[in-house]
């Protein structure tokens, strides 16, 4: 079959195909053949008696036919046949802008509030075609907003689909037709655009969604984020009002928690009953010289909310036990298990088992580092990887072996990562993984960790979050 090259002012009549595949054993017959597939062409490339159109230019393999044998010039299955129609390049009469009006409102589809409200389209999906400002004052439930300007760039990521149902609306009706147009022509078959807008939308009585906007200083502090589209303003506002639990404001707690202020986590709490000491220093980096012998949980508050005022930080200067962890853990989106001791670990583990919160666990010794996610329900939890605490001998801390004073920040920034994708529900969470990193071979190395049946925290075989006496 012949290849048809189709121009864009035509392409609205083939579903936005830029070409075609047609049969004909001549020029003539192809082009037949080509409105026999795609009737709305007829009027386009054939008069009222039936002949192609003299202002219809074809070219077969780039030449034009009226020099080889007109419309009867044979042509095979291997032949390009392209339609390139007369461009005037202005008119002394240009249509004005109602009788472009009047002229899409009988071909594009509109649908009423009443209609829409009733649910007459099966699961459309919502545009709002809009400006930035006006999408801020409220728009239709479950909407996507793209700007008109950007309808084309951006329309195949939000509806790779082109037969899904779309409605497209604006403020009044008028640059939701001009929308809809414009998609039609990209081949979209199903489209609508709302009569009256959002204007009669809400005449109606029907209600809006007002989007929570970010201030401009974090539109400035952010920027970096804004620019991603895995982030956005949409996922700057919900890092915003993500609450993070900070366990333990030691070696891995200090990093974890200034990268996490700095992404502009809304609320952050941080538990510890120690204060600095000048051992500290070398590795926990919230502090500095004059704060030895301050709580650390005060401390590193004051200095994460001088570092960004822009978020919530609130300190707990106690130590965590049973009855707090079930107390605390529900108040909370993500736990971060920065702490040096079997015992709080399993406090930890063991009620956020017990209240459905995802954990993301660090451990540090010498030159060696461990991270994962523990406690999201359905997937292994720190009593799968650990179901008890190994002799002192063969688990030294980090006061008695050392550790390197530089490995809980590479660690700790580990955490704080798979924190930001947990509050923003992107990426591959690292569940059912345990990342080891030997810092004196620069290698990690990922082992893999399953939920065990009977685990006592969160296996089947046992009533979940309740452990075992």
């Amino acid at each position: 079959m012949a290849k048809v090259l189709v121009p864009t002012p035509l392409r609205s009549c083939t579903d936005g195909h830029p070409q075609v595949e047609v049969g004909g054993d001549t020029v003539a017959s192809s082009m037949q053949s080509l409105v026999e597939v795609y009737p709305r062409l007829q009027s386009q490339l054939f008069d009222d008696a039936g002949a192609l159109r003299s202002f219809v230019n074809l070219f077969l393999n780039d030449e034009d036919v009226r020099m080889l044998g007109g419309h009867q010039t044979p042509v095979s299955p291997a032949d390009t046949i392209e339609i390139l129609p007369a461009i005037a390049g202005g008119s002394d009469k240009p249509e004005d802008f109602a009788s472009r009006k009047r002229r899409l409102e009988d071909s594009v589809d509109q649908i009423s509030v009443e209609d829409l409200a009733s649910g007459v389209l099966s699961n459309p999906v919502r545009i709002d075609v809009r400006g930035g400002d006006e999408w801020a004052e409220g728009h239709l439930p479950g909407a996507i907003h793209i700007d008109r300007g950007f309808l084309e760039l951006k329309i195949e990521q939000e509806v790779p689909d082109r037969s899904h149902p779309v409605l497209v609306y604006c403020q009044s009706g008028t640059r939701s037709l001009l929308a809809a147009d414009t998609l039609q022509n990209m081949g979209y078959s199903k489209v609508w655009s709302l009569s009256g807008g959002v204007q009669a939308w809400k005449a109606a009585g029907q209600g809006t969604v007002v989007p929570a906007r970010l201030s401009e200083e974090k539109k400035r502090r952010y920027s970096r984020h804004l620019t991603m589209p895995e982030i956005g303003p949409k996922g700057q506002i919900q890092l915003g009002k993500a609450r993070v639990l900070m366990i333990g404001a030691g070696g891995l707690g200090c990093p974890s928690a200034l990268y996490l202020a700095a992404a502009g986590v809304g609320h952050i709490t941080i538990v510890d009953d120690d204060v600095v000491d000048e051992s500290n220093l070398q590795r926990q980096v919230l502090y500095t010289p004059d704060m030895v012998g301050k709580p650390k949980a005060e401390t590193a508050r004051d200095v994460l909310q001088t570092f960004n005022p822009l978020i919530e930080v609130e300190a707990l200067r106690t130590r965590l036990d049973e009855k707090s962890a079930l107390e605390l853990f529900p108040e909370f989106d993500v736990i971060v298990d920065g702490t040096d001791n079997f015992t709080s670990r399993y406090i930890i583990n063991d009620a956020a088992v017990a209240c459905g919160k995802p954990v993301v666990h660090g451990a540090i010794y010498r030159f060696d580092g461990q991270i994962s996610v523990f406690g999201v329900p359905g997937e292994a939890c720190y009593r799968c990887f650990s179901p008890e605490a190994p002799p002192p001998e063969l688990a030294p801390s980090c006061a008695e072996g050392g550790v390197l004073g530089i490995l809980p920040g590479t660690i700790g920034l580990l955490m704080a990562t798979e924190v930001i994708k947990l509050a923003l529900g992107i990426g591959e969470m690292l569940a059912n993984r345990i990342i080891h990193y030997d810092a004196l071979g620069a290698k990690f190395r990922e082992l893999k960790i399953a939920q065990r049946a009977d685990c006592p925290a969160c296996g089947t075989a046992h009533e979940p979050g309740r452990v075992a006496a």
